[in-house]
């Protein structure tokens, strides 16, 4: 009976516990909105309507702390009865206001704009919406018609703010667009008409009660099930399924786990296990107890963080969904709760617990706030408090964002798994591999997160995938699942751990080890090993990756641990922890190394924390108390500072936690003044994070520092604790209120890692943050580092160091010294940046002691100067490209490995140069970057011997460039001898090879010659012998400076060898005996232009001042009496040589030496824009000011930089232009008296333009066309009204590099869109932080890469072009100056597959391709063939047939001509002699296909090759080929001046997708014996045509009385299913004629798309007759209707046909052709082409930088071929267009019609306007349109402009532009009013709209479309913007302006659009062509 009792009493709490939570959960706390149709369609329903909210907000509880109203009425417009916090209470709300409601009445509906009103205005916190406090927010639309405007985009915007939206419609509203708007098609409710709202009133009150209310949840039932509590699991069992029953359970919803634990854990199911509540209850009812003991709730809440609140697991913490843990525990855990509990926390776990008498203050502690713990003194007493439970659940506010702990390393993990393959491990492989994957799920696997590799072994591994395989969790996952076992045996897990490290753990296989990415090694084991693990584990361990071990009892255990990183960690437990370091949130880490930390206390002792040490003691001692000490896991040092610090005990004193403790109980107060916090920090990273001391850095453990500061440091913190963090060190700061805050966030790790107190005695306050953190922290160590000498040989030494520091030219911004001793450890003598003064750093080694020490670790020295020496803060320069040079001195053989260091360090770029003795010669060879880089010694006393040896072997690692130029003039035949010698004795002294040292020698006197280039010899051998054979050159008069552009334009290229754009020094050497009778200065100027550093030396006869002028410095100018003296200054010029050089490492393969920076950086045109509208007046002083810090940076010269400033708002102005101003002093004046411009709105689109079009001119002063770098600098403060892309990527074409910087106010995209690259785009908060970025922008300009080369002017982009080189026998003589000639060209192309190609055609009597355009894809491959090619010889010359066979065989696409993609087509010829065939036909099909074609001939063949040519100016005339050198820089010239920038113009590109042709043929009785003829006809144009279903189509149709079709266009898609069906064609016979009926037959059946004409999608169709007789019927009708539908109609008869019939049915009657037979029919065939070929396509009138200057004329037509659209151009007709301007004349833009009406005059102006020139109509239109004129009403620009000016608004509404659409489709392009479309005149319409049309659109714009129209819109700020764009022919051609009076601004973006475009004429015009192909 008590049983019963108790039952019904649980059962009554749980009725009222369920009443309550249904109160609180489903009746409080909502935000409810009605939005109330309000139009006038809703009058009579609205009573009703209401009534309908009066009873709904009856059944609310309205408060302000519970449910919310609010009421808002639409028609037109929204208005807001009153919002959410106007009223709160429910007689407010019903009786004053809703009962008082007047219907508001308007039209149109305008639902769209009403959601976004309440989105907007009612949803907000101002207007009472309590949407952040995680209230539901709920809106009731009631509507009762369609919405005029668009309702899905604010319908979607209010889902995204949560808003619950239900609508409510009448039989008279669209029913899915109000499904539409509603959270679910099922929340949209229909009633018939609004008087029966209320039955559908409980309906809406259910879905709203339904609504789950409180955020979906994931919820994990944690149930202690250990054995104390086996009596109250039942009641357990029962609270979990009543909290389940009230959830909201399924796969979108409420997500359910439970976990059972008690020693270990179990879980039931998972969170994505079950996805319907019934399945959850049915489980938790079979629940069992499990039993267990002792209780671990720490290892249980540590296991659902891992496992259950997983991803995988199906927790949605990432999507934000809140995270909820119930536990419900009986007893005092046996494990640590506080750190799991903690993580729980941390990842955004909300923890709510029940505990009983023995676990409450636990469970109180493990919850997320006490309030969130309830206790029961038996589990049977849940009932009880079940009520207050659910009320802590509900009033928890959970919005649980993820949490981010701070993390270090932000680039996962790389995971490798060594699964054992062999024999032993057969039956457990399936389970290893299962492991593998649930491990791999918990990872984030992405290229730049978490990486994978798994390999398999037995007796030897095998790599299954690398670290870089695979970047997608789902193919690792795929492919770990396909795994199979290898089998196999022996074990040999030591040969399969060396293998991961040689061949996994390495950069080329995925490793980012070098990157500090975390390495970890899971090594799944079955048995003991064969082979040894002992070094291969070692040296894994010492590459820093963490091995896991996990065996299985065959396993050797022992053998295990050795292997693992540390023997005492359980791989099972720690692994999970250390994965957990990837998957935290996907950031990745390096481990948190549970029991290893090397933990350091720095304790303020000076006079100011005296009261506050015992705190801060006591705290050391708590802190300690939560580390495990011992040797091998937690070690601790205390050091106490004020002025100086003292280490009160080291690492290594004590270990043992007791020890420790009693110490710290000891410590006395330091005190003393001042505080030096930074020498205290400098002192632990000297002397306590050391080995000696007991740091365990080198092993990889943690490192931490906590340092307690109770006051400002007197020093400086930043560089020692920068090198704390250098060396690894994490730093924890707690500060009091008397620190200074920034200070220690600037000391510790990260700002999150300063900690503050009031005073140190409020540290317990923040010791569980510290401690969290401590565990928290990932650290990724770096290995260190240490010198030994040798005692007797140090004195040796350090004068050795001497005499080579004497060498240096020592100084900040010269050359830098460092000093470093080592033996067991190292020491720093000084760094790089400690001293600048030669004198300084001899003193300092002059008095260096010999430090002994044993053994000696050279690989520690290494790493350490590596890590701490060769770095920014110790003053090294890499960064800057600086070369880095490290110079050792070893006596010894090492004790610890040096490979690995050596290496780091060659990665790292530095440069290792070795000297080692007897004992040590073999390593050091091993240590320095090339072994030539080490000598040996005897002993160190003997340094002295090999120091010139070591200098040399300094000197050689110079890469360099050398070219020697020697003066062979009369004057010096006596001295030549010596120069050749000298020459020889330098080349000695360099390492020529390829990739090193380069040599060239050119001797001159009246002109140069070269002996060899830089690429003629790759050893020192062949240059040497080459040199001993110089003979003297003689000659007169001497032109040195004739000489030096030579070599600058000859020698110094790529194609001879140079290397200078790939920053390789380049050196010349000038040898000169006497005065030049040239001008030297303007070559020379050029030469240093180029960075070419040259020394100069002369004899007594030289001119020693011009000799100054010429060298690159007057320093380099040397100077001897007679070249046989020369020896005396060859080491002067070698000394110079080497100080000048930059060495290039491998870091820094393309450095520029900053000599040469220098020399290239002062030629930049740099314009300024500023914004000077109204936004901008208060930061327009800091502009200024930021303009001028700038120009303070350039060198302002009329021959340097030059600077230009624009300022704009609504239009631009130009300040001054770039060659206003030659002084930096005026610009600066002229920049200081700036004065803001103002204005509105702001117009960058316009401003780039001008720009582009007024500034980066050569009048304006701008060199682009010299190839000087062309600069934009934009400061923008606002969003532009404008469009910026056109304008823009203008000045990108032009080749200006544009940076933006905007403010807080700009839009970055868009900044970033205009910018060269998104990087160059800045941002400051606003304009007075410019400062802050002034270095940012400058490091940009300054990294740009300026090829200011003359390689760079004839640049004129991607080409191709085809050399054709005459090889008969008249240029035998001449081919050799014919292939150098096409070797110097080469050089000057930018050769690459995507860039210009090459092919060389040799011809005579015949002839030959030496390679095709897609043969080479490197400049290299192209010049080793020329230089190869042979002479062939032969006669007669053919050049009409050569030019002939490029155009039919190279420039085709087979051969890698890009014609077709747009690139332009060039032919260079080089002809020496007169053809004996016709030249001018291939010419002219040439030119006709596009190709420029450029001629050089011979006094025998210019007039020949000057007919050949584009043009006459396109040729060029030598005496001989030998003399093409002379004309090279003219022919250049002419080369630059033709702008062949052929971009495909063809923005709406016609014909993309071939032809459709059609064969018609007579099969009559009449072409019996003709047949065969006519069928191979088809085939053989068939052959010329891409058959393919995307391209080119073809069908056959044959006729006589009635027509046949034997294929349809859809039928065939190959080429060779057409030719077979055509050859298998059978004569149909039959009679009469009937051709009338045949073209209606093709017209109707085949000319369809169900037959697959492909007509509507512009597609040319073309129509091939072949007859043989007159027809029986009427061709007329027929053939017309053929035409109207685009047709083009090309029509062969014979003799027996009526010609004139056959030119009615031809499209033009110059398209019949005519055969006597048809065997006769190849005769015709290139006609037919030819005549195809020469159907105008597009008409275009072309911007005059597209077309080569030499066409002269402005307008022209693009001829294609049908089938293979050329870029060939001939000259046009006048443009003809028909243009029709559509102006909306309603009453809304009454205001800026006089604006439209001046933009269509402006217009007009630019037209051609006469009867066959341009025609033009204007159309007006609101309601209806009227048309003010037609295109034939006026034919000249005075009548138009006349009739313009004088029109009226014609004012009325609504606004239809539908139907004026229609209007001028049916009215104004006909025949009738003047248009001649079926002449092919493009069709233009010209759209002026200023607001939405209240009529449909798309239908007539369509039909305008289809008609060929091309259609521009241009709309304001009320126009509707996608309306306009699907009114456009292409969104591209809507333009948008703010109001019609800003018109002028997009004036000359239309004109260009017109003036641009291909225009695609309609399918009924015959003219329509488009691209087939090969016709």
């Amino acid at each position: 009976m008590r049983y019963l009792g108790q039952l019904k009493q649980h059962t009554y709490f749980s009725l009222r516990f369920i009443e309550a939570m249904l109160t609180y959960f489903l009746i409080a706390r909502k935000d409810v909105v009605f939005l109330l149709d309000g139009s006038d369609g809703t009058r009579n329903g609205f009573p009703a309507m209401r009534d309908f909210v009066q009873r709904v907000v009856e059944k609310l509880t309205v408060e302000e702390n519970r449910d919310r109203v609010s009421v808002v009425q639409y028609s037109r417009e929204p208005e807001a009865h009153f919002y959410l916090n106007t009223y709160t209470t429910k007689e407010d709300v019903i009786l004053n206001t809703v009962r008082g409601l007047r219907h508001k009445g308007g039209r149109p509906l305008n639902t769209g704009a009403a959601l976004q009103y309440v989105r907007d205005n009612v949803f907000t916190a101002s207007s009472g919406s309590r949407r952040f406090e995680g209230v539901p927010q709920l809106l009731i639309l009631l509507s009762g018609g369609r919405s005029f405007d668009n309702v899905d985009t604010p319908a979607s915007a209010l889902k995204e703010l949560g808003v619950l939206i239900f609508g409510i419609g009448t039989r008279s509203s669209d029913s899915k667009e109000l499904q539409r708007i509603s959270h679910d098609p099922s929340y949209a409710l229909s009633v018939s008409d609004f008087t029966d709202l209320p039955n559908i009133q409980q309906q809406l009150l259910s879905s709203v009660e339904a609504v789950v209310i409180d955020v979906t949840k994931d919820v994990v039932f944690l149930v202690d099930g250990s054995d104390g509590t086996r009596n109250g699991f039942p009641a357990m069992r029962d609270f979990v399924q009543r909290v389940v029953g009230k959830l909201n359970v399924g796969g979108d919803k409420d997500r359910v786990s439970v976990v059972q634990y008690g020693r270990d854990q179990e879980v039931h199911f998972y969170l994505n296990t079950y996805t319907t509540k019934e399945d959850i209850l049915g489980t938790v009812r079979s629940l069992r107890h499990r039993g267990g003991r002792p209780l671990n709730t720490g290892a249980a809440l540590q296991y659902v963080r891992d496992n259950v609140f997983t991803a995988s697991s199906g927790s949605r913490s990432q999507e934000g969904v809140p995270q909820m843990l119930i536990l419900l525990s009986g007893g005092r855990s046996s494990d640590n709760v506080d750190i799991p509990a903690s993580a729980l926390k941390e990842s955004g776990v909300l923890i709510f617990g029940i505990g009983t008498r023995n676990s409450s203050r636990e469970v109180q502690r493990i919850a997320t706030d006490p309030s969130f713990s309830q206790s029961v003194s038996e589990f049977t007493d849940l009932p009880s408090i079940q009520e207050q439970f659910f009320s802590s659940l509900i009033t928890v506010q959970v919005e649980a964002t993820p949490i981010t702990p701070t993390v270090i390393g932000k680039n996962g993990c790389d995971v490798v798994f060594l699964l054992d393959g062999s024999d032993g491990t057969r039956n457990g492989f399936p389970a290893m591999r299962d492991f593998v994957q649930r491990v791999v799920e918990k990872l984030t696997v992405e290229e730049n997160r978490d990486r994978v590799s798994v390999v398999q072994y037995s007796r030897e591994s095998e790599a299954h995938f690398y670290l870089n395989t695979y970047t997608t969790k789902e193919d690792v996952v795929d492919t770990v699942r396909g795994l199979r076992h290898k089998g196999g045996r022996p074990l040999n897990t030591g040969a399969a751990l060396q293998y991961v490290r040689d061949n996994v753990f390495i950069a080329s296989s995925g490793s980012r080890r070098l990157e500090g990415v975390p390495q970890i090694l899971i090594l799944l084991n079955g048995g003991r090993s064969f082979d040894n693990v002992d070094t291969p584990a070692s040296a894994l361990k010492e590459l820093g990756v963490l091995v896991f071990g996990i065996g299985t009892r065959s396993s050797d255990s022992r053998e295990l641990q050795k292997i693992s990183y540390d023997p005492t960690l359980s791989p099972m437990h720690i692994l999970p922890l250390s994965l957990n370091g990837c998957l935290r949130l996907g950031k990745g880490m390096t481990f948190i190394q549970a029991p290893r930390r090397d933990v350091v206390f720095l304790l303020d002792g000076s006079d100011g924390t005296r009261s506050g040490f015992p705190a801060m003691r006591d705290f050391v001692q708590r802190v300690v108390e939560t580390l495990s000490v011992d040797e091998n896991k937690d070690r601790v040092a205390v050091v106490q500072y004020s002025r100086d610090p003292a280490a009160q005990f080291y690492l290594n004193t004590y270990t043992t936690k007791g020890e420790i403790l009693n110490t710290v109980r000891g410590l006395r107060h330091k005190g003393g003044r001042p505080l030096n916090t930074g020498a205290a920090l400098q002192y632990v990273r000297d002397n306590v994070f050391t080995a000696s001391s007991g740091s365990r850095r080198f092993e990889g453990v943690p490192q931490l520092l906590i340092l307690l500061s109770g006051g400002r440091s007197f020093d400086n913190v930043d560089t020692p604790a920068s090198a704390l963090k250098e060396l690894g060190v994490l730093i924890f700061g707690i500060g009091t209120r008397s620190s200074d805050s920034k200070e220690l966030q600037r000391i510790s790790h990260d700002p999150s890692y300063a900690l503050s107190v009031s005073d140190f005695t409020d540290l317990p306050n923040i010791q569980q943050q510290l401690l969290s953190s401590v565990e928290a922290v990932v650290i990724d160590v770096t290995p260190e580092s240490t010198t030994d000498l040798g005692m007797n040989g140090f004195p040796a030494m350090r004068d050795f160091v001497q005499r080579v520091v004497g060498k240096l030219n020592v100084g900040g911004d010269k050359d830098r010294v460092s000093v470093v001793q080592y033996g067991r450890d190292q020491e720093v003598h000084f760094y790089l940046n400690t001293y600048t003064t030669k004198e300084d750093i001899l003193g300092t080694v002059r008095s260096l002691r010999h430090r002994g020490g044993r053994p000696l670790n050279t690989g520690a020295a290494l790493q350490y100067v590596r890590d701490n020496v060769f770095t920014a803060s110790s003053g090294s320069r890499s960064q800057e490209g600086v070369p880095q040079m490290l110079i050792l001195l070893s006596g010894g053989r090492s004790s610890d490995n040096v490979d690995i260091p050596a290496s780091a360090l060659k990665e790292s770029g530095v440069l290792i140069f070795g000297i080692g003795t007897r004992n040590s010669s073999r390593e050091v060879q091993r240590i320095a970057t090339d072994p030539s880089f080490s000598q040996s010694v005897s002993e160190f006393t003997d340094l002295p011997s090999i120091q010139e040896q070591f200098f040399s072997s300094l000197i050689t690692v110079q890469v360099e460039d050398v070219v020697f130029l020697l003066d062979g003039s009369d004057g010096t035949r006596n001295g030549f001898p010596a120069m050749r010698d000298f020459v020889q004795r330098v080349v000695e002294k360099l390492t020529v090879e390829e990739n090193r040292d380069r040599v060239s020698v050119v001797q001159y006197s009246r002109e140069p010659e070269a002996h060899f280039y830089l690429n003629t010899y790759t050893t020192k051998e062949d240059v040497v012998d080459t040199v001993r054979g110089l003979r003297h050159k003689g000659g007169r008069p001497l032109n040195t400076g004739a000489a030096l552009q030579y070599v600058r334009d000859n020698v110094f290229i790529a194609s001879s060898g140079s290397r200078r754009l790939e920053g390789v020094p380049q050196i010349l050497i000038l040898l000169n005996g006497g005065r030049s009778f040239d001008n030297v200065d303007t070559p020379a100027s050029a030469l240093k232009e180029l960075g070419v550093l040259v020394f100069g030396i002369g004899t007594r006869s030289s001119d020693s001042r011009e000799l100054q002028k010429i060298s690159y410095d007057p320093s380099y100018a040397l100077s001897v009496s007679e070249f046989t003296d020369l020896p005396n200054v060859q080491q002067q010029l070698l000394s110079a040589m080497s100080t000048v050089i930059v060495q290039v490492t491998t870091m820094t393969p393309t450095v520029i030496p900053t000599i040469l920076v220098e020399s290239q950086a002062p030629r930049r045109d740099v314009v300024f824009l500023l914004d000077g509208s109204d936004g901008t007046r208060s930061g327009f002083p800091a502009m200024r000011d930021f303009v001028q810090r700038v120009v303070e940076t350039l060198g302002v010269d009329e021959n340097k930089d030059r600077v230009a400033v624009v300022q704009y708002s609504r239009d631009p102005a130009a300040q001054f232009y770039l060659n206003t101003y030659t002084t930096k002093g005026e610009i600066l004046n002229t920049v200081r008296g700036l004065r803001h411009k103002g204005g509105r709105p702001l117009n960058t689109g316009a401003a780039l333009q001008y720009v582009r079009d007024n500034v980066f001119t050569a009048s304006s002063g701008s060199r682009r066309f010299e190839g000087v770098p062309q600069l934009l600098i934009l400061l923008s403060g606002g969003r532009s009204f404008d469009n910026v892309d056109t304008p823009a990527s203008a000045l990108k074409e032009l080749g200006v590099l544009i940076f933006g910087i905007g403010t807080r106010s700009s839009d970055s995209k868009e900044l970033q869109r205009i910018s060269h690259d998104p990087s160059y785009a800045l941002s400051v908060s606003d304009f007075t932080d410019l400062p802050n970025i002034q270095q940012q922008l400058l490091s940009s300009v300054e990294a740009v890469v300026i090829d200011v080369t003359p390689e760079s002017t004839t640049d004129l982009g991607i080409k191709d072009v085809v050399f054709l080189v005459d090889g008969s026998d008249g240029t035998r003589n001449g081919f050799p100056a014919m292939r150098d000639f096409v070797q110097r060209v080469v050089g000057k192309l930018n050769v690459g597959g995507d860039k210009d190609r090459v092919s060389v055609v040799q011809y005579g009597r015949d002839q030959e391709v030496h390679f095709y355009l897609n043969t080479y894809t490197t400049k290299e491959d192209i010049l080793g063939t020329v230089r190869s090619l042979r002479h062939r010889g032969g006669r007669p010359l053919n050049t009409g047939a050569a030019l002939q066979y490029v155009r039919d065989n190279v420039y085709t696409a087979s051969s890698g001509s890009r014609s077709q993609e747009g690139v332009p087509q060039m032919l260079i010829l080089l002809s020496g002699g007169r053809s004996s065939d016709n030249v001018d036909i291939p010419a002219s099909a040439l030119k006709e296909s596009g190709v420029l074609i450029f001629g050089i001939g011979t006094r025998n063949s210019s007039r020949e090759v000057q007919r050949i040519a584009t043009d006459p100016s396109f040729s060029q005339s030598v005496s001989e080929f030998t003399d093409l050198p002379s004309i090279q820089e003219q022919f250049f010239s002419s080369l630059i001046t033709v702008q062949v920038e052929a971009t495909p113009i063809t923005p709406t590109v016609i014909g993309k997708n071939g032809c459709d042709v059609v064969f018609l043929l007579d099969g009559s009785d009449g072409t019996r014996n003709g047949f065969p003829a006519m069928r191979d006809f088809v085939q053989r144009v068939v052959e010329k045509l891409t058959v393919e279903e995307n391209r080119d189509r073809v069908s056959v149709v044959q006729y006589s009385r009635e027509p046949e079709a034997h294929f349809y266009l859809n039928t065939y898609t190959t080429k060779e299913d057409v030719v077979d069906t055509v050859r298998g064609l059978r004569h149909k016979g039959g009679r009469p004629l009937n051709t009338g009926a045949a073209l209606q037959y093709v017209r109707d059946n085949v000319f369809i798309a169900s037959s697959g004409s492909r007509r509507l999608e512009g597609v040319p169709q073309i129509l091939i007759l072949l007859n043989g007789g007159r027809s029986f019927d009427n061709v007329d009708t027929p053939a017309s209707a053929l035409k109207e539908l685009g047709v083009l109609v090309f029509g062969i008869g014979t003799r027996s046909s009526d010609s004139r019939e056959l030119q009615k049915i031809s499209y033009d009657p110059s398209y019949a052709l005519s055969v006597s037979e048809f065997t006769d029919l190849p005769n015709v065939q290139q006609q037919l082409l030819s005549a195809m070929s020469t159907v105008i396509v597009q008409v275009t009138t072309m911007t005059p930088t597209v077309i080569p200057t030499i066409l002269g004329k402005k307008n022209m037509v693009l001829i294609s071929s049908i089938c293979s659209l050329t870029s060939g151009w001939i000259e046009s007709q006048a443009p003809r267009r028909d243009v029709v301007f559509l102006l909306d004349g309603s009453d809304g833009t009454r205001s800026g019609f006089p604006a439209m009406r001046d933009f269509v005059q402006r217009v007009v102006e630019t037209l051609g306007v006469d009867e066959n020139k341009d025609r033009v109509a204007v159309v007006q239109y609101s309601r209806d349109p009227a048309a003010q004129f037609y295109l034939n009403t006026y034919t000249t620009k005075g009548e138009i402009l006349n009739t313009v000016r004088g029109l009226r608004h014609k004012g009325g509404r609504p606004l239809n532009t539908g139907a004026a659409l229609q209007y001028v489709r049916d009215n104004v392009f006909t025949a009738s009013s003047g248009s001649r479309r079926f002449e092919g005149v493009p069709q233009l319409l010209i759209l002026l709209s200023g607001g939405r049309s209240f009529d449909n659109v798309d239908t007539p714009a369509s039909a305008l479309k289809e008609l060929g129209v091309l259609i521009f819109g241009i709309g304001t700020r009320s126009s509707d913007s996608k309306e306009l764009q699907r009114i456009s022919h292409d969104p591209s051609y809507a333009l948008s302006v703010s109001d019609f009076t800003d018109l002028p601004n997009i004036q000359q973006q239309l004109l260009s659009s017109v003036e641009a475009i291909v225009i695609d004429v309609t399918p009924e015009l015959t003219t329509d062509l488009g691209m087939c192909h090969h016709c």
